[in-house]
């Protein structure tokens, strides 16, 4: 059954630009290094580009997926698969939804308790994020739109940031170039794939954007930027560590702003930790949004209403986290999610797309 979201609960289309690149630079361009380089080592900066060719493809099938009348996901599973079966596929994608905004939520109270807190408690930052997260999301999707503005206009000056340890890069870092087979720069794409998930979460607030198929323009131009920004990162980042640094930098992004030296400020890389809270809110919020309007969709009744369910999947990633008391254990969640994360992009979207195209096939043959 299609999604009707009344006219003020829209945004403009140009606002995709913001929600698609805010979901996609999140916590993992903080240390997103030391994964791409395992494989390729200093050719990793062409798995970032090979990965970002490769989401336009995805984004192109996510917008021929949805249409007038299926405009969201839950509506593509119905019409693919029945309503009962449907159902089953949205609550796994709820799951996926779940695990991702998990993994952002956890991964930034480890940041804080390694470089800011080390003896403060993980349920207590928990707690307080959790509070955030509720006042954010309870505010309805226009207010989430204006924190994913936040998340494009913060990791710009990140780029100002770079003069720093400009200065003392050293182009031999890079060298030499492409010296590695295949292979080796496709498992180098596969870890660089998971700098670009939240694209994704298009399939739930399509519904939510005036003029809907137009937007896709502006869903590819933040696809383009987003990987431009890795791009300047990633070589930045080997032309200023070295490779074998680079494998023991669990925080390449952050350990570079250690250099910078202010009058006024002795410790930068803290204030740029607590800033980046603006960068992950789109990262936490929208997927946790996008589970309340799964539920709220599947459910066709009163008994799941959204700031209910919100609370449920709050208390849920507060008491998870508490689960994952060790860098060792947070690391292993970042790769398993990767894990996921890949599957779903590159096998379920093309699979609900084919599906998609066969139902509407088939649809015209029985009329």
């Amino acid at each position: 059954m299609k999604s009707i979201v009344k006219e003020q609960f829209l945004v403009s289309t140009f606002f995709t630009f913001y929600l698609v690149h805010s979901s996609q630079i999140g916590i993992g361009i903080l240390s997103f290094q030391r994964e791409i380089s395992k494989d390729a080592e200093q050719d990793a900066w062409l798995s970032v580009i090979i990965a970002g060719l490769s989401i336009h493809i995805l984004i192109w099938l996510i917008y021929q997926t949805l249409d007038e009348k299926h405009n969201d996901l839950v509506a593509v599973h119905d019409f693919c698969f029945g309503q009962v079966i449907g159902n089953i596929f949205s609550i796994l994608v709820l799951f996926y939804f779940l695990l991702s905004a998990f993994t952002v939520f956890r991964t930034y109270i480890q940041i804080i308790q390694v470089w800011v807190f080390p003896t403060i408690k993980t349920w207590q930052l928990a707690l307080v994020l959790g509070f955030m997260i509720y006042y954010i999301v309870s505010g309805g999707f226009r207010i989430l739109t204006g924190f994913s503005v936040w998340g494009v206009i913060i990791p710009a000056f990140l780029l100002l940031l770079l003069y720093f340890p400009l200065q003392y890069m050293n182009p031999r870092f890079l060298m030499p170039v492409l010296n590695h087979n295949f292979k080796e720069i496709l498992l180098s794409t596969k870890a660089s794939v998971l700098l670009f998930v939240g694209f994704e979460w298009i399939f739930m607030y399509y519904p939510f954007i005036k003029g809907a198929k137009k937007s896709q323009k502006w869903a590819h131009l933040a696809n383009v930027i987003s990987t431009v920004l890795y791009l300047i990162v990633v070589v930045v980042s080997f032309m200023y560590i070295n490779q074998d640094t680079v494998q023991h930098a669990t925080w390449a992004t952050l350990f570079m702003t250690k250099i910078i030296e202010l009058p006024f400020i002795e410790r930068f890389e803290y204030i740029f930790i607590f800033i980046w809270i603006l960068v992950i809110i789109p990262t936490m919020c929208i997927p946790i949004w996008a589970c309340t309007r799964i539920l709220k969709r599947i459910s066709n009744s009163n008994h799941f209403k959204p700031k209910i369910s919100l609370v449920f999947f709050i208390i849920v990633m507060i008491v998870a986290a508490t689960f994952f008391e060790n860098f060792v254990e947070v690391d292993k969640l970042g790769k398993f999610i990767s894990n996921v994360g890949f599957y779903f992009l590159y096998l379920y979207i093309p699979f609900i797309f084919l599906m998609k195209l066969f139902r509407n096939q088939l649809t015209k043959m029985l009329s």
